[in-house]
């Protein structure tokens, strides 16, 4: 037998073919190339092994029984693991291989195996997905939470205190506060950070479709289930699952989420069966979840469970000296974003900006600074041009046809004005104003986030 190559340890592999000739090949092969090498002899078993073993790429066979490779890759991708999967065919799967290099695969190759071949297509695939890890890792930098304040320094600390348990998070906090950024530094810090992160806005998915999202469908156990569907717990097996604005979810699915939490059990609509899951629960909210209890439209039971670790963000008012340094960090941002210049803050204008109320939080602040460096022609911006109409005011229906250019720009400014006319009419009420505009609450939600839709605070508190 031929010894094996003495050097540093590159990485694991599944090999995934129900051929175990193939296999033994394979592994022979790379183990000597100095790789660590898993064998899987079906579709369901490299499910079950890609979930053990988290492999660094994945060699896959596209003719199995019972479940072919395109169908493996599927599941792997809607699970949320992102590893290169490289494609093994035969002469006359040619072209089911280009349609899964269409579909995410990194590579395909053809039987019999050219072991240069093989070797050359895994080791791009290692380096361009270590590339892309650096790149996201990059990418993410920005989402930091910014502030040296005692409040920001008390929540990190929070953070890395948490982090490393699997025990379930409850993030509490205005609309504008970062929550959902505290729930990625959580699984960023975790020991699951290198498994799937699956994020749910439970307020923007209809109620009637929301337990099918959550937890899966069979094939036809409803009207418009044409096909079996993974839920989102499934997806997130092994990993965490983030359910933003929980506070928003019906009676009937917070009973399915308490049952997740309680025994680690998903129930897919329409199933005969249950299926285990190992997920860590971060939940997030702006709502008082203890006067929802009190009202009768939260489970107490499932806020206990929820509240294991609570984490409160607090409001931008709180910690009013991180205003410097978050105007400093987002006009870098949005000067690059939008291609143009870097503007300065005047003393005054940092002043004034300390003192507004700042209902829309740190979100409401990004708005006012991106639209500052959009419209403002000085190189340094002062108060008095801030109270001069940079912080903006209410849209009306006669700028929007005046500055737009095409029939979209012009559709999109009127639809934003008039769901801020209605929104201001019911108080901010998103329940009531999506009722009286005849839309769904999750339809309402979505045009809020597009058009950068928020409440905007009352003259008497600016």
């Amino acid at each position: 037998m031929t010894a094996k190559r003495e050097e540093a340890y590159r990485g694991t592999v599944l090999v995934v073919d129900d051929e175990k000739d193939i296999r033994e090949s394979l592994r022979m092969v790379l183990e000597y190339e100095g790789y660590r090498v898993r064998e899987a002899a079906s579709g369901d078993a490299a499910l079950s092994e890609a979930r053990r073993s988290s492999p660094d790429a994945i060699l896959l066979d596209i003719k199995m029984p019972e479940m072919d490779g395109l169908e493996v890759l599927g599941s792997l991708r809607e699970r949320g693991y992102e590893m290169p999967v490289i494609i093994v065919t035969g002469h006359g799967d040619i072209s089911t291989a280009v349609e899964a290099t269409r579909k995410g695969a990194f590579d395909f190759f053809e039987k019999p195996l050219q072991r240069e071949r093989v070797l050359l297509s895994l080791g791009n695939a290692l380096e361009h997905y270590r590339l892309q890890q650096e790149s996201a890792v990059l990418r993410g930098q920005p989402d930091e939470l910014i502030g040296t304040s005692t409040a920001l320094r008390s929540l990190r600390e929070t953070i890395s205190k948490a982090a490393p348990a699997n025990a379930t998070v409850l993030i509490v906090g205005e609309s504008g506060t970062g929550k959902e950024l505290v729930a990625k530094a959580l699984h960023r810090q975790s020991t699951r950070s290198h498994r799937p992160w699956v994020q749910v806005n439970c307020a923007a998915i209809p109620e009637e479709l929301i337990e099918s999202e959550l937890f899966g469908h069979e094939k036809g156990s409803f009207t418009g289930a044409v096909r079996k569907q993974l839920g989102k717990f499934v997806a997130a097996d092994s990993g965490t699952i983030f359910l933003d604005e929980i506070g928003d979810m019906s009676a009937r699915t917070q009973a399915k989420v308490l049952r997740v939490l309680q025994g680690g059990e998903v129930e897919p609509v329409g199933a005969q069966q249950v299926i285990e899951v190992d997920v860590r629960v971060i939940a997030a909210t702006n709502r008082e979840l203890e006067k929802e209890i009190s009202e009768g439209r939260f489970r107490e039971d499932l806020f206990y469970r929820l509240n294991v670790i609570p984490i409160r963000t607090p409001p931008l008012r709180e910690h009013p000296e991180d205003i410097s340094e978050l105007v400093e960090y987002f006009v870098r941002r949005y000067a690059t974003i939008n291609n143009c210049r870097a503007k300065e803050f005047s003393d005054d204008a940092l002043e004034h900006l300390r003192s507004l109320p700042w209902k829309g939080n740190v979100r409401e602040l990004k708005n006012i600074l991106e639209r500052a460096l959009i419209l403002s022609s000085a190189a340094t911006i002062t108060r008095d041009e801030l109270l001069r109409g940079v912080e903006g005011g209410p849209p009306d229906l006669g700028s929007v046809v005046a500055s737009a250019k095409t029939l979209k720009e012009f559709r999109e400014g009127a639809e934003r004005v008039f769901l801020i006319g209605q929104l201001k009419r019911h108080d901010w009420n998103v329940t009531q104003t999506a009722r009286s505009i005849a839309t769904p609450r999750s339809n309402l939600y979505k045009k809020m986030e597009q058009y950068g839709i928020q409440r905007e605070p009352a003259p008497d508190e600016a």
